[in-house]
């Protein structure tokens, strides 16, 4: 067994670890069965409207990532790049560890339209940057309207135009192909998070809440934040305990922060279990079975 082998194995596990450690220190400070009567209370209309804006944002999402295929040459089919959206979603979250959703994307995409790996990783990676530089964007507006935070508003502001200024030079200097969609892809970048910020809203609805709703999206965002770093199991965990820590800072009600968290991640499962359906019916793809791990890994030192 090799040394890369093991040392994948170990990551699994530590992140099964961290994420069964996190959830057992999260439910030690709530009532179980409170959680379950607030759920069982919840308004499923306003469920189903969180539902409904968190997909709406997963096709935005999908077309940000096409203007991003777009920007290197590459002329993909909406529906097939959903397709390895969707694909990509369960990888990511069902079965974080391997090479995860990206891995897939860029077999298929070089497979079928023989691009280099390095200009899909490119894509790729500022499809998320994108993302990244949008969700700061509504944290500072949120960090506007929370003076508890005792953060001035100019540093705030101040702070985001000279992050995005750098940002967009950077770009232009050293990633000139992205450049002329700056606007565009980050437009789509703020319709995702919008999106998801409005199912956050919705779940509030949902479980009746009716104070002022900053702080938990506020945290729900800052949750986003952690979540991005694959620290545990999809996120699962690492959302959980930022709420209960923001709403000690708050004083929040914990079992609202946690029912919000493990809400928006159930949702965002059902979304991504659709992905699973590329797995029965590869041929969906363009293909008899879909690659193994191994096959992936091969690909990628192509290059």
């Amino acid at each position: 067994m090799n040394k890369k082998l093991i040392w994948k194995i170990v990551k699994n596990i530590l992140k099964v670890v961290v994420t069964v450690a996190a959830l057992y220190w999260v439910f030690s400070k709530v009532s179980i069965q409170d959680l379950k009567d607030a759920l069982l209370k919840s308004n499923p209309l306003f469920l189903l409207f969180a539902f409904l804006a968190y997909a709406i944002s997963i096709l935005i999402s999908s077309s940000r990532l096409l203007t991003f295929l777009t920007a290197i040459g590459l002329h993909v089919s909406e529906r097939y790049n959903f397709k390895l959206y969707q694909l990509g979603l369960f990888y990511n979250l069902f079965l974080p560890g391997g090479v995860g959703g990206d891995g897939y994307k860029i077999y298929f995409l070089r497979k079928k339209y023989s691009i280099k790996g390095r200009k899909l990783l490119g894509a790729l990676f500022f499809d998320r940057l994108s993302g990244l530089w949008a969700l700061c964007l509504i944290i500072a507006a949120l960090i506007i309207f929370m003076p508890q935070l005792g953060i001035p508003n100019y540093l705030t502001i101040l702070g985001f135009i000279l992050g995005t200024t750098l940002y967009y030079f950077l770009v232009g200097k050293f990633f000139n192909d992205f450049k002329a969609n700056f606007i565009k892809t980050h437009l789509k970048a703020i319709g995702v998070q919008s999106m998801q910020v409005i199912a956050a809203i919705m779940i509030l609805y949902a479980l009746g809440f009716d104070g002022k709703f900053s702080p938990y999206l506020f945290l729900f965002l800052a949750s986003s934040l952690v979540a991005i770093i694959p620290f545990s199991v999809g996120g699962l965990g690492m959302r959980e305990l930022v709420y209960m820590w923001g709403a000690n800072f708050f004083h929040l009600d914990s079992h609202l922060a946690v029912l919000i968290s493990l809400l928006f991640y159930i949702i965002s499962a059902f979304m991504a279990f659709t992905g699973s359906y590329y797995i029965f019916h590869p041929s969906a793809l363009g293909t008899e079975k879909l690659p193994s791990v191994k096959e992936i890994e091969e690909s990628q030192t192509e290059d």
